[in-house]
């Protein structure tokens, strides 16, 4: 995997991925950026979420479970000196659809955060990371 980030102007920066798709990331304005952009850490958090969210979708799918949406909601906590790690990461699962069993949401759960989740796994050396659920029946 490849990445390429390119410096803008002041503290915006272009990523581009080896998919070719970039995205623009830039600073608050009290750091010196014009808030044009998420913050490279959020993008940390972005990309955690979609790895996992991808994770409990495809293993519900496989399990013939009807999900119709699945939304993480995440919040995290960082370190108050440099360098700045996330030190606490919860991840609120909200996942709809027909007949779901929760014990098939919470094992999909469990399975992304402990074998699949590349993203959790590698932040959960050095972060708190928990998980909640809840399944709204359509």
């Amino acid at each position: 995997m490849k990445a390429r980030i390119k410096w803008v102007e002041q503290v915006s920066f272009l990523g581009e991925t080896e998919s070719n798709h970039a995205v623009l990331m830039d600073g608050a304005p009290e750091g010196g950026g014009r808030n044009l952009g998420p913050r490279p850490m959020e993008l940390v958090l972005l990309g955690t979420g979609g790895c996992t969210t991808y994770d409990v979708i495809h293993i519900l799918k496989k399990s013939r479970q009807q999900v119709t949406d699945c939304v993480v909601e995440i919040q995290a906590e960082r370190a108050t000196e440099d360098p700045k790690v996330f030190t606490k990461i919860h991840f609120h699962f909200i996942v709809t659809g027909n007949a779901l069993k929760a014990e098939q949401v919470e094992r999909a759960i469990q399975l992304s955060a402990e074998k699949y989740c590349s993203a959790s796994i590698m932040l959960g050396k050095m972060a708190d990371i928990t998980h909640d659920f809840e399944v709204v029946q359509e």
